[in-house]
């Protein structure tokens, strides 16, 4: 694999200067980028795959739902729809020029998530807005590949707007940019793609407010710290805050609560479609090790055939504590229909969902919340508690 990402070497240097070309032109003003003159957050990161940026947007909805209307964007990344959909909850989505995939080759489809059961709210919107659907029903949350036209379209009905994974979305100038790097990757060389993860040069990071180092384990000292600091080298203007993975109580995929402990003679058959599974993995080793691990590629669109393999392996298992266990990102993708086809003369399999909270080092929680709570409040001209 070194030697692959040598050999690719020449590509990050012609990908480099168009994105450095691309950055200057929004940089010098050549290109258009829209500032509003309400609250726009932005939570994004300079490298490809998961660095934590759906907890962290869950953390600023709690941290601002009950007191501002508000309403989360994201470009819906995997969903077989186009254009601007709002969904309220899971009341249903409102659509504006929206077209589904199978419409654009001439099928006729609803595209109402409500309109069927074999079609997920993810199919829909994607994923992780899904995610924020099913756990948020008090909030909007809207999808469009043009972000610019998203809050133009969400803007008058909210006080403010989290776009979640718009750090290179240049056509917004966000009013706060909060930018996320995995500490399991902070002492990676800082290579573009496709040699190395960056999808932007390292240098880019000057154009975020806040700095958070997620993933970080929960007992990293405060020398660890400050070396992380030292390869970071935030900015003058920049605040920089240490999380760690919270993992919370297991649900079942309906999102209820369970008495559903995992311990050593726990099984668990885990079915993961996200970017990086190890720091689940490594959480997990400390209850049990016995874990069969059934991982696919991000965002996979999980199938019938998927459960019904991964129904057949924990059927033949001969453990007396077995469990199947998600993420809440990849439940989103599931149909509960499927684990009960999978093993019809069993019952419903007993598939659980492990949510995942944000839990700042150091104390810094206090001090983070009051930056977000100050810049929404300076640019907010009145707030409504709803």
């Amino acid at each position: 694999m070194k030697y692959l990402r040598w050999l690719l070497f020449p590509f990050s240097l012609l990908y480099g200067l168009v994105v450095i070309i691309r950055n200057w032109c929004y940089d010098a003003g050549f290109f258009k980028s829209y500032r509003f003159t309400k609250p726009v957050i932005s939570v994004g990161n300079l490298d490809v795959g998961g660095a934590g940026k759906s907890p962290m947007t869950e953390y600023l909805i709690r941290l601002l739902k009950d007191n501002y209307k508000l309403a989360t964007l994201s470009r819906g990344y995997g969903r077989k729809t186009k254009g601007y959909l709002a969904v309220v909850g899971e009341s249903g989505v409102k659509s504006q020029e929206s077209r589904t995939k199978s419409q654009e080759s001439g099928e006729e489809h609803d595209h109402s998530p409500l309109a069927t059961h074999h079609s997920p709210l993810a199919n829909q919107i994607g994923d992780e807005p899904a995610q924020f659907a099913h756990k948020f029903p008090d909030i909007t949350v809207a999808v469009c590949e043009k972000r610019v036209e998203g809050i133009k379209q969400l803007l008058p009905d909210h006080d403010l707007i989290l776009m979640d994974d718009a750090y290179q979305h240049r056509a917004v100038e966000p009013g706060l940019s909060i930018l996320l790097f995995d500490y399991n990757r902070v002492n990676e060389p800082h290579l573009l793609l496709p040699a190395g993860n960056l999808r932007e040069p390292f240098s880019g990071r000057w154009r975020a407010q806040i700095l958070v180092i997620s993933k970080c384990p929960p007992a990293l000292t405060v020398d660890e710290q400050a070396a992380i600091a030292q390869k970071i080298q935030p900015l003058p203007y920049q605040h920089l805050f240490f999380t760690a993975i919270n993992y919370q109580h297991l649900q079942n995929i309906g999102g209820r609560g369970t008495d559903t402990v995992i311990d050593k003679d726990t099984t668990v058959f885990l079915l993961t479609g996200i970017a990086n599974a190890k720091p689940l993995l490594q959480y997990l080793k400390g209850s049990t090790s016995h874990i069969i691990h059934h991982n696919y590629p991000d965002h996979h669109p999980f199938t019938l055939k998927n459960i019904t393999k991964l129904a057949a392996e924990f059927q033949s298992c001969p453990s007396q504590k077995k469990i199947i266990l998600t993420t809440e990102k990849d439940a989103q993708r599931l149909e509960e229909s499927w684990f009960r086809s999978a093993l019809p003369d069993e019952g419903d399999l007993p598939v659980f969902v492990i949510p995942i909270a944000v839990e700042f080092l150091n104390g810094g929680g206090e001090q983070f919340n009051r930056l977000i709570i100050d810049y929404v409040r300076a640019h907010t001209t009145h707030h409504r508690i709803h």
